[in-house]
């Protein structure tokens, strides 16, 4: 085990059992890639295992701060949270791109600071966590660094990402929204949707969700992104 990760887990307050499984989720397939002799393990699976153990808290945690709130609010609360901007922001906050392994190509076109690497390294973490310790070291942890900074019961909700972006267009008057499904993919017991948000015939954003609501949340998400480029305050 590396200095980084013997710091990594001083930050964090946590020691994991299994040494290996915190290594793996940090390691990107370009290092993989990359090094000769057995195939290493890359971070996808726990990547995978982790965007569903965080769907899973953060619902569960949406769930009894707002008792009072619909299925569709939550839905939207819940995708303004697990999304790659509000994963980046986590990610950095943890200082996560300072222990990633990446390959020497990757680190030199600015892997470890792009946003979609450190969305994918912070869900892989807590993948590994929950395989390390179970999901109440997950909760304990998100506790600490992720749920300290959303809003609680009582105060106002989280801004949603499509309202944002209708303000934002507004201001700017470029015109009318159109968010449209692309595509749906996957099982009935598993549907991913795929939405777009477009101008006219610009194409701000596109956005992957496991709800049509979900989708435009995340196409919302990065036409703001979009936009902040093209517009900066």
């Amino acid at each position: 085990m590396s200095d980084n990760f013997q710091q990594l887990q001083q930050r964090l307050n946590i020691n994991f059992h299994n040494p290996a499984l915190l290594r793996q989720a940090f390691t990107h397939t370009s290092f993989v890639n990359e090094q000769r002799g057995p195939r290493l393990a890359d971070n996808e699976r726990l990547e995978f295992l982790g965007d569903a153990v965080l769907q899973l808290t953060i619902s569960e945690y949406l769930y009894g701060i707002y008792p009072d709130s619909p299925e569709g609010e939550l839905t939207r609360l819940r995708a303004s949270i697990v999304c790659e901007p509000s994963l980046v922001r986590f990610a950095e906050a943890l200082e996560f791109g300072q222990v990633v392994l990446l390959g020497k190509g990757e680190e030199q076109t600015g892997g470890r600071t792009r946003p979609s690497l450190l969305a994918d390294a912070f869900e892989a973490f807590l993948g590994a966590l929950y395989l390390d310790q179970g999901l109440n070291t997950v909760r304990a942890f998100l506790e600490s660094h992720l749920f300290s900074q959303l809003p609680t019961n009582g105060q106002a909700p989280l801004k949603d990402f499509k309202t944002e972006l209708q303000e934002k267009v507004q201001h700017l008057a470029m015109g009318v929204l159109d968010y449209r499904i692309v595509e749906e993919r996957g099982p009935a017991h598993d549907r991913e949707f795929v939405a777009v948000v477009v101008i006219g015939k610009h194409r701000l954003g596109k956005g992957i969700g496991r709800s049509k609501k979900e989708a435009e949340q995340q196409a919302a998400s990065e036409a703001l992104t979009t936009l902040a480029k093209q517009y900066p305050v």
